[in-house]
């Protein structure tokens, strides 16, 4: 097992809000709610083990639902970069909504800028009149909670609007927020900024839109509605409101309710005991039924059959496709052409990992690969969206001498995640110990890069450089008007840097961007970082670690590979992209 080092490339006081943002994003994979008992093993979530099995000696249980030690940092880290600069906290929350699938880091940045001091307030000249406004940032907020675009994943859902509330009444985010400035520091509730306002106008707008509502409904969102509409003392203005949400009502203490008291007619979902299976599967055809809402309504002596499951296959997304593989096979309705069809274009779309893990679940091996095959798609596509507005070529250098004993196959295990989403032609491949040596993926998928890194075994001295002299060698050129980005693997500890900056010059080679995946086995040395500052190009570190979470592969690879648009930027490109987002309004 590797022991993880964090040497960040400058000390962190002397760290720069794009720092701190790049290192968020690099590895910054925790998550913040879930939905298992788990066990908190020095501020790091674990799952809880089954039955009676003992927990690590350290560890503590902790309930479903928010973690808050993961919540607290992340959370943290938002605040600092926000008290830094907050224009770029500003655009990252639009970047974080619109450009990324991350719901949990859409909820905490959403939460912080709902409550953060800029709010348009007027500010005065000396005799008290008004000489302009404030930025009002908490628009933006109020803008991402807002947001609807149909049919897209990034908006925030009704349990995210829900946890943005959650998450700012937790006492300890609380806390942080009236120590920042954020509320009155003698109230004992916390800051939620304009978190009811916009809740009640989120409500309002699918109240007056039923059929969203419904939609809502089918969604399984049920009991979160009811959740989000009692939190932000949601007063609807119609019983069709209470109906759709099959919400009975009763009088107040004080009686002043008015609506949703007589006559309603609520919509329930009654069980399905009593019917066949085929009325079971007409009543999902006429309904338009989904999958949620039909599985805890169905009889136990019928269960889930095939015909049942092919009739739910229309509310079915590719995501859910993907993720109920292992109930297809069992089902045996992966043999069937119409369904196979569908679910190997559910294999095509995929953009996260997470197929890795369904895999270990199915057993058919030629599914298993397919699975594979969906985790290469979303590496491919995490390539193909960093590198649409530049021409991109990539160098991996991955150092193999003797320190790396004991990290190298976490090192390659990462490499087997993300090599895969590369164009042949445009990635550049070289091992190092004292000698380089060029590898070549016979083609584009997680078996050919496996087999073409099973062979490296740790061994030798370092020298960074031989791995650059070596491409060289085997004729490896690059465009005059591409970018070049290269990205080492290792501990970075072997020759000084301004010797491997040189070999990068006397090679015609230059570099745009330069980046660390840290695999580090005992200490860990500077020389890429020292490199970087030589060749006065971006330099950024990710942990091999951060490519075991499946979410996180493609927000790192678009990270990485944003190479700056002009030569000499100390800047990520990644950075520059966030602040080209446009700021997002509220409606």
């Amino acid at each position: 097992m590797t022991t993880k080092q964090n040497t960040p490339m400058i000390p962190e006081a002397q760290r720069g809000p794009a720092e701190r943002l790049l290192e968020l994003v690099l590895n910054g994979s925790a998550h913040l709610w879930h939905n298992r008992p788990g066990l908190d093993l020095n501020g790091v979530w674990q799952p809880a083990p089954r039955g009676n099995a003992a927990i690590p000696a350290k560890a503590t249980r902790v309930s479903p639902g928010l973690f808050v030690p993961a919540a607290v940092k992340l959370y943290r880290q938002i605040l600092d970069i926000y008290k830094l600069n907050t224009d770029l906290m500003a655009h990252f929350a639009s970047y974080a909504l619109t450009q990324t699938d991350w719901r949990d880091l859409k909820v905490a940045t959403c939460a912080l800028m709902l409550v953060q001091g800029h709010a348009g307030q007027p500010v005065r000249e000396d005799d008290g009149t008004v000489a302009f406004f404030d930025d009002d940032h908490r628009a933006i907020g109020e803008a991402m909670i807002l947001h609807y675009e149909r049919k897209s994943t990034r908006m925030l859902t009704p349990k995210a609007v829900l946890r943005v509330a959650e998450l700012l009444e937790t006492p300890e985010i609380a806390r942080l927020n009236r120590e920042a400035g954020f509320g009155d520091p003698g109230s004992k509730r916390p800051p939620l900024g304009r978190w009811k306002r916009v809740a009640q106008k989120w409500l309002q707008a699918r109240e007056k839109n039923l059929p969203m509502l419904e939609g809502l409904v089918k969604a399984g969102f049920k009991e979160t509605l009811k959740k989000l509409a009692r939190k932000a003392g949601y007063k609807p203005e119609t019983q069709a409101f209470f109906e759709v949400l099959g919400w009975k009502q009763k009088q107040s203490s004080g009686g002043h309710r008015a609506v949703g008291l007589e006559g309603l007619r609520l919509v329930k979902r009654e069980r399905f005991d009593g019917l066949s299976e085929a009325e079971i599967c007409e009543t999902i055809e006429s309904q338009k039924l989904s999958f949620k809402e039909v599985v805890g309504r169905l009889p136990k002596d019928v269960g889930l059959t095939p015909a049942i499951m092919v009739a739910l296959l229309p509310s079915l997304s590719d995501r859910d496709m993907r993720m109920m593989t292992p109930t297809l096979e069992e089902l045996g309705l992966l043999s069937e052409p119409t369904i196979r069809a569908r679910w190997e274009k559910a294999v095509q779309t995929a953009t996260d990992q997470r197929a890795l893990h369904i895999a270990k679940n199915v057993r058919s091996k030629e599914l298993r690969e397919k699975l594979e095959e969906a985790s290469d798609n979303a590496a491919r596509q995490a390539v193909a969206e960093a590198t649409a507005e530049t021409d991109v070529r990539v160098m991996f250098l991955i150092d193999k001498s003797g320190s790396m004993e004991g990290a190298i196959e976490q090192s390659k295990e990462a490499l087997t995640r993300i090599l895969a989403g590369f164009p042949l032609e445009k990635l550049h491949i070289a091992s190092f110990d004292t000698v380089g040596t060029v590898l070549k993926p016979k083609v584009s998928s997680r078996m050919a890069v496996q087999h073409m890194l099973q062979g490296i075994k740790a061994s030798g001295g370092t020298t960074h450089a031989a791995a650059v002299h070596a491409l060289h060698r085997d004729g490896v050129k690059v465009p005059a008007e591409a970018k070049l980005v290269v990205i080492v693997v290792g501990d970075e500890a072997g020759e000084a840097g301004d010797q491997f900056a040189r070999a990068f010059r006397e090679c015609g080679y230059t570099v745009a961007a330069l980046a660390l995946m840290v695999s580090v086995a005992s200490a860990r040395g500077n020389t890429v970082r020292t490199c970087a500052g030589q060749l006065q190009v971006p330099f950024s570190e990710v942990s091999v670690d951060q490519f075991a979470d499946p979410y996180q592969v493609p927000r790192v690879l678009k990270a990485l590979l944003d190479a700056p648009k002009a030569a000499g930027v100390s800047q990520s490109g990644w950075v520059e992209r966030v602040m080209r987002t446009p700021l997002l309004k509220a409606a």
